[in-house]
């Protein structure tokens, strides 16, 4: 039996503008460092943490700079685990993606076009593809992981730890700044907790 937690990093200025982030080296603004710094006074409490994987994305850096002196673990990057590279739209709002380009954001119009990539981006399939493979890296390891990362990739680990398809899994998931998702590992992957904000 083995524990993995997902733990999506904190607020930045473009999260609450509403504009794409992608790769971009957004840093954590000063709502998000709160939120990151009680976030990991929270996993220091519930968790014996074994290691932290990160996203090795600015904000998610930031984010796991508070996890891991709390938790008095080493610490792991991989690229597995980046946000979507939404490409040539990073940086616009929402809604203006909406509008011009609904084939490229994670509603129900994407959900239908889950193979088509934005110029210098990658598809949903594709993200899919490499999250599924850190997934299974820091499932296979014994004790407790806590992986810090983004939206998508929490989005995407759900939805296979439950066996959806990609359509249900972009579309039936929300997740906060610095919420906790915790999974059991044995024989299968059981959704212990789920988007909590325990710190709030």
């Amino acid at each position: 039996m083995s524990t993995v937690v997902l733990l999506r990093h904190g607020e930045t200025d473009w999260n609450r503008a509403g504009r794409i982030q992608g790769w971009a080296p957004v840093p954590l603004n000063e709502r998000g460092r709160e939120q990151a710094a009680a976030a990991a006074e929270c996993v220091a409490d519930a968790y014996d943490v074994d290691r932290v994987v990160t996203s090795d994305l600015l904000r998610a850096r930031q984010t796991t700079d508070r996890v891991a002196a709390a938790v008095d673990a080493p610490v792991e990057r991989s690229e597995r685990w980046r946000e979507r590279d939404i490409g040539v739209y990073q940086g616009l709002e929402y809604e203006d993606l909406l509008d011009r380009f609904p084939e490229f954001a994670a509603e129900e119009a994407a959900a239908a076009a889950v193979d088509e990539a934005p110029d210098s981006g990658e598809s949903f399939a594709a993200v899919r593809g490499r999250v599924v493979e850190g997934w299974r890296a820091v499932a296979d390891r014994p004790g407790t992981t806590v992986v810090v990362t983004h939206g998508g990739p929490i989005y995407l680990a759900l939805g296979h730890a439950k066996g959806l398809d990609l359509g249900e899994t972009l579309t039936e998931h929300e997740q906060d700044n610095c919420a906790v998702n915790e999974f059991r590992i044995g024989g299968g992957s059981e959704v212990v907790r789920e988007n909590a904000t325990p710190w709030r």
